[in-house]
């Protein structure tokens, strides 16, 4: 070979010079090889240019003088831009070898993983990792990973990408059942409630606070059970435009007319007063008034919520792994706050007046019942804030789903079913006397 001079050499001069005199004499090593008389130098870069013959040696052990057969198989070269040339049928392989020895310092990196170099050794020496989430590797000794679509996500292997699981509240999800059939149920206690007092619309209890407003009120509830199937199936554009408003509007209904209730207790009560001046204000007229009032002021936030910056179905694509989340996206959530708070204020309004009118005569006690059903009303929601802003995906949607449920039931629970248990089960007390001699039990 032409480094076989050079060789002898390395291998000597450690003998008689320190590595800083043998650095300094390497680098001024010129001479001609024996074999070829090609030139055997040192460059600067610490190598040594030229042609080198790649040998194959073969000893026969089995020989007496155990031969040993020196093959020239291939050779490398620095000067051309093929470098490496290696003959593969002239080698001779022991006959114990099936098959090709293996000679680099790392495994192929198998599809899922990717190649990351060894800084402190050779460059051709790597390991291999597997690729990071959401990445693949598809072919074997990959550099780096393929990052999967926003809608895809890597099998367990992290060789291919599959479609990524959608979720959302569905009437096949036994949660999204359970709602459902508390809400139908509720309705129907609600129409069943509207029958009764439509039977017994004569009599005084039926009567007392304003009859139109309970029937109001009554609608507005069944509509707000009702609501709550725009929450729950596949969201879809109408749905998600409808969901927050239709809920919104629903519920400012029926905290005005809650509102309107209270107002008429104090009006009656102080029209009954020597010389009051508010007795022109007894009536229908004003309460239906007030919830008009209310309402449309609900309807013009939801206009400007709807032109502004309306719902729209969405993806969320990043909460959970492997999973992507199908949600009606509320387009402005100050919009979404702005309709909660507007009914807040409504019913903290309402629970302040019907708490300082509680103690009225037993012919006006129906603000006891209001200040309860307020009172649960306003609870449910303020637990209602934290819980949603906790919860992603379906359960976020359920949580508003309960809340709905849990007020309103708490109004109809509150304000009619004591009055249907005096209408069904209590008739002497379902007189004007009863009325105005005890309070509601």
């Amino acid at each position: 070979m032409a480094s076989s001079g050079l060789s002898r050499i390395l291998l000597v001069l450690p003998r008689f010079f320190p590595l800083t005199t043998l650095n300094h004499l390497l680098k001024n090593v010129h001479f001609p090889s024996s074999s070829s008389q090609e030139e055997i130098y040192i460059n600067e870069e610490g190598e040594a240019p030229g042609q080198y013959d790649l040998t194959n040696w073969v000893m026969f052990p089995d020989q007496k003088d155990r031969l040993l057969n020196v093959i020239k198989v291939g050779s490398f070269s620095t000067l051309t831009p093929n470098q490496l040339i290696v003959t593969d049928s002239a080698i001779l392989w022991h006959p114990h070898f099936t098959e090709i020895p293996i000679s680099v310092c790392s495994d192929s990196c198998i599809p899922g993983y990717r190649k990351v170099s060894r800084e402190v050794e050779f460059s051709c020496c790597y390991d291999c990792v597997p690729c990071a989430e959401g990445h693949i590797s598809n072919t074997t000794d990959m550099e780096t990973c393929i990052q999967c679509p926003e809608d895809q996500w890597p099998n367990d292997k992290r060789t291919i990408c599959i479609q990524k699981i959608t979720e959302f509240l569905s009437y096949e999800d036994p949660l999204g059942q359970s709602l459902a059939a508390v809400s139908v149920l509720s309705s129907l206690t609600v129409i069943l409630v509207f029958l009764i007092f439509l039977k017994y619309h004569k009599t005084p209890v039926v009567k007392a606070n304003n009859q139109t407003l309970s029937y109001s009120l009554l609608l507005s509830l069944t509509l707000s059970f009702l609501c709550c199937f725009l929450f729950i199936g596949r969201p879809q554009k109408v749905t998600c435009l409808l969901r927050q408003v239709t809920f919104g509007i629903n519920f400012t209904v029926s905290v005005s007319c809650v509102l309107a209730k209270t107002v008429t207790v104090v009006i009656a009560f102080n029209a009954t007063k020597p010389g009051s001046k508010i007795k022109k204000w007894v009536g229908t007229r004003v309460s239906l008034c007030l919830v008009l009032l209310c309402s449309l002021l609900q309807v013009g936030i939801c206009l400007v919520w709807l032109i502004s910056s309306p719902p729209f179905p969405d993806y969320d694509t990043h909460t959970y792994t492997g999973k992507m989340i199908l949600q009606c996206n509320e387009g402005s959530v100050s919009a979404f706050y702005t309709v909660i708070g507007y009914i807040g204020f409504l019913s903290g309004l309402s629970f302040i007046v019907a708490f300082l009118v509680r103690k009225l005569p037993a012919s006006f006690n129906e603000a006891q019942l209001i200040t309860f059903s307020m009172l649960v009303f306003c609870s449910v929601w303020v637990s209602f804030i934290p819980a949603y802003l906790s919860t992603k995906g379906k359960y976020m949607v359920a949580v508003e789903i309960f809340a709905i449920l849990a007020s309103s039931a708490g109004l109809l629970g509150c304000i009619f079913i004591p009055k249907c248990y005096i209408i069904l089960f209590r008739p002497e007390q379902n007189t004007r006397r009863g009325l105005t001699g005890k309070r509601l039990q």
